[in-house]
């Protein structure tokens, strides 16, 4: 009898060609304003916040990107997972669903700090393809605080919601932390891990937003995961050619900014230039 390629229930298939149509993937950050509840919500209407959203989402797909993700990236400083209140998700889902509506592409969502059940929660409610967990095995220590892998319980509540489809993307190693409670096992292993729990997508990062990976280091994730792989952090025009050499998409979000800030709104003249040198 022979082995199965992959264990039982594990979705089956190449999620970035299943989601995008496309084996390769470029895929924007929608970076929402302060959500209400959050430190830096000043009263703004919600209205103006879900228009912003959309109009960035509208720039990138427009500008010829495969998808994009929202996330709450306005919310600063972020909670750790059971600390977020259920307004983020009411409000995200909202736009979310919106820009899926609007524009009909495929979506992703990621709620900051490690919020894998909230982000299931929204991609279920808005119909999103995919959720983004930066920390999904094991733990690091992050600027929230020490922060545990969410695959268990995520699986489960995803398993209740009947919602296998929404696809798991995870980050390896990932930015703005300390990995040195778990440095006494090699990156590689801990890649491994995610496949273990059932990731559909490695994601590669440098050390903060807007920092590159080393092409070395997403070359030996990539090895590791056998898994499609994307690089999310430090892509530029200048280097995108270079990184999709080694991995099978992008997030990109800094970059494609007016003035290449990540808090402003998205420039669709630089999305645009960004992929005609993809030749898109």
């Amino acid at each position: 009898m022979s082995t199965p390629s992959k264990p039982i229930g594990q979705a089956s298939g190449d999620a970035l060609h299943d989601i995008f149509g496309s084996r390769r993937a470029i895929i924007g950050v929608v970076h929402l304003a302060p959500l209400p509840g959050s430190p830096r919500h000043d009263g703004e209407a919600v209205e103006t916040i879900y228009q912003r959203g959309l109009d960035d989402a509208r720039a990138y797909l427009e500008g010829g990107c495969n998808g994009v993700i929202v996330e709450n990236h306005g919310d600063v400083p972020f909670s750790k997972p059971d600390a977020i209140g259920p307004e983020t998700a009411a409000h995200m889902s909202v736009v979310a669903d919106r820009i899926r509506r609007e524009l009909g592409r495929p979506i992703g969502i990621n709620v900051l700090a490690n919020a894998a059940i909230p982000a299931l929660a929204i991609a279920s409610a808005a119909g999103a393809a995919f959720v983004r967990v930066n920390q999904w095995a094991n733990a690091y220590v992050a600027n929230e605080g020490f922060v545990e892998g969410e695959a268990a319980r995520a699986m489960r509540y995803r398993a209740r919601l009947r919602a296998k489809g929404i696809r798991i993307f995870a980050d390896a190693h990932v930015k703005h932390g300390a990995h040195a409670i778990v440095a006494d096992r090699p990156v590689e292993e801990q890649v491994k891990d995610l496949v273990f729990f059932d990731a559909d997508v490695v994601i590669a990062t440098g050390q903060r937003t807007g920092h590159v990976a080393e092409l070395s280091y997403i070359r030996m994730i990539k090895e590791a995961a056998n898994l499609p792989t994307l690089v999310g952090s430090g892509v530029t025009p200048e280097n995108v050619g270079d990184i999709l050499s080694v991995a099978d998409g992008v997030i990109v979000a800094s970059s494609l900014k007016y003035d290449g800030v990540w808090w402003n709104q998205v420039d669709p003249g630089r999305v645009k230039a960004f992929t005609a040198r993809l030749g898109r």
